[in-house]
């Protein structure tokens, strides 16, 4: 009878991931050692091969992993009823916020994905397209004059230009959060710079509460 996994080996293997995907964000992936990731663990280095047969292991599955997260965001958004324009805000918003809880895996994802080989990197690539793909229908449906213009795919591009870099510059306990940063993001797009309205201040929003 085939032993069951032991108690735990989800977290500890998540937890892993995370350290790794750190460790490559911070150093890139050829730079970094297995040696390393288990110092960041708190693990040995057989340890880590009880859940990773290698590091290329360890990047193949913090990038697909997370454009798989992506593109389940994009079809869990498209199966609700939601005019256009909504769609599109839901979507731009659930983005920001879910890169605000994988900067590391998304910076990963965005420069070492070249690391992989050629099968993999087809795979993730094709995920990705199929994320492009799913902002590029809403706003052709918002805008079918840009679509019939050939230009929706690019307006698409232009978006995921602000959304996909927003790791090198927003930083931690800054006056805007990713929270705060999503509307702000879909105002900018919806509307242009007109669109765009500040955050409320701390006393704005207490005012709003009462």
């Amino acid at each position: 009878m085939a032993r069951g996994r032991a108690p735990g080996y989800d977290d500890q293997r998540t937890m892993i991931l995370q350290r790794a995907a750190e460790l490559f964000a911070q150093r890139g992936y050829p730079a970094t050692s297995m040696n390393e990731v288990a110092q960041a663990c708190g693990l040995s280095k057989p340890s880590i091969y009880h859940y990773f047969q290698d590091k290329y292991a360890l990047l193949l599955q913090i990038c697909d992993g997370h454009v798989s997260r992506l593109h389940a965001l994009v079809q869990e958004v498209q199966q609700q009823d939601f005019p256009a324009e909504l769609r599109l805000r839901t979507l731009i918003e659930r983005f920001v916020q879910e890169y605000a809880h994988a900067k590391e895996a998304h910076r990963v994802l965005t420069e070492d994905v070249r690391f992989l080989e050629s099968e993999d990197q087809q795979r993730v690539l094709d995920k990705e397209r199929a994320v492009v793909a799913g902002f590029s229908e809403t706003v052709a449906q918002i805008r079918p004059d840009a679509d019939q213009a050939g230009i929706s795919k690019a307006l698409t591009m232009l978006l995921f230009g602000m959304m996909n870099w927003m790791f090198t510059w927003l930083k931690p306990g800054g006056a805007l959060d990713h929270t705060g940063i999503a509307p702000v993001v879909a105002d900018l797009f919806m509307g242009g710079i007109h669109a765009v309205q500040t955050p409320a201040t701390e006393v704005e929003k207490k005012l709003v509460q009462k």
